[in-house]
């Protein structure tokens, strides 16, 4: 039996979160410029989309563009917001196909008018899909998006539409850009790396955490379905006993 068929699917994820890490590490392995390794990594989007689609997922966030990466070098920056651009202007009829349905979070002022009106575009265009929901945080990190609630609620106070005793996690959970999905329940993160990179804190409180070496664009629909059945493989407590899961 492939992993895919292996997967249960009366007990998916309702949320998977990627941390897409490697791309530039994997092109200087092979020679080639960094840029080269952002247009690979595309196309393992694509596969691991096509995965989602096939398994029943309902979210899947990718970690596109983190608010650090601005300070990459500039003809870099450029080239990932030209690939960003491109890449959504090719995927958008095969989004529709497929039934995916486009969103993004972060602080997507920062980009580049053609970029931001390439994805406000097929976010409209996809609005009405109703399978899987892709979101791409750009410019995004989560200490941005909860210093950015915190200044929402700090608003609230001091115009007297709440007090401070009504702040609760699911106050500040409604002020976040994930407020309109569950938390993720597992996180990818590829590429070798251990950490979270400022992505998703507050949301990731009780995910659980899948590491691998393989570069992202290594990362195909089997590494996907491995991750996926490896999170089905563990025992998910949120702080209380196996017995009392059991």
């Amino acid at each position: 039996m492939s992993l895919i068929e292996q997967i249960d699917k009366n007990r998916l994820p309702q949320h998977v979160a990627i941390i897409m890490d490697g791309n530039g590490r994997w092109a200087k392995a092979k020679g080639k410029d960094r840029s080269y390794g952002h247009q690979e990594g595309v196309v393992s989007v694509r596969k691991v989309v096509e995965a989602a689609t096939t398994v029943g997922l309902k979210y899947l966030t990718m970690y596109t563009f983190s608010t650090e990466n601005w300070n990459r070098p500039e003809a870099e920056v450029q080239a990932l917001m030209s690939l960003l651009v491109a890449a959504i202007h090719r995927e958008t009829p095969d989004l529709m196909k497929n039934n995916v349905r486009l969103m993004a979070i972060g602080n997507l002022d920062r980009l580049p008018a053609d970029a931001h009106a390439t994805l406000q575009d097929c976010i409209a265009q996809t609005s009405a899909n109703t399978g899987v929901t892709l979101i791409l945080a750009l410019s995004y990190s989560a200490r941005w998006e909860i210093t950015e609630a915190v200044r929402q609620i700090a608003t609230l106070i001091k115009t007297g539409e709440i007090s401070p005793e009504q702040i609760t996690d699911e106050c500040i959970a409604s002020h976040l850009e994930t407020k309109f999905m569950p938390d993720p329940d597992l996180l990818i993160r590829t590429g070798g790396e251990i950490r979270l990179s400022n992505y998703l804190l507050w949301q990731c409180a009780y995910s659980e955490l899948y590491f691998c070496d393989t570069f992202w664009p290594d990362f195909d629909k089997e590494e996907f379905c491995k991750a996926i059945y490896e999170y089905q493989q563990r025992e998910r407590r949120f702080g209380k006993t196996s017995e009392q899961i059991s």
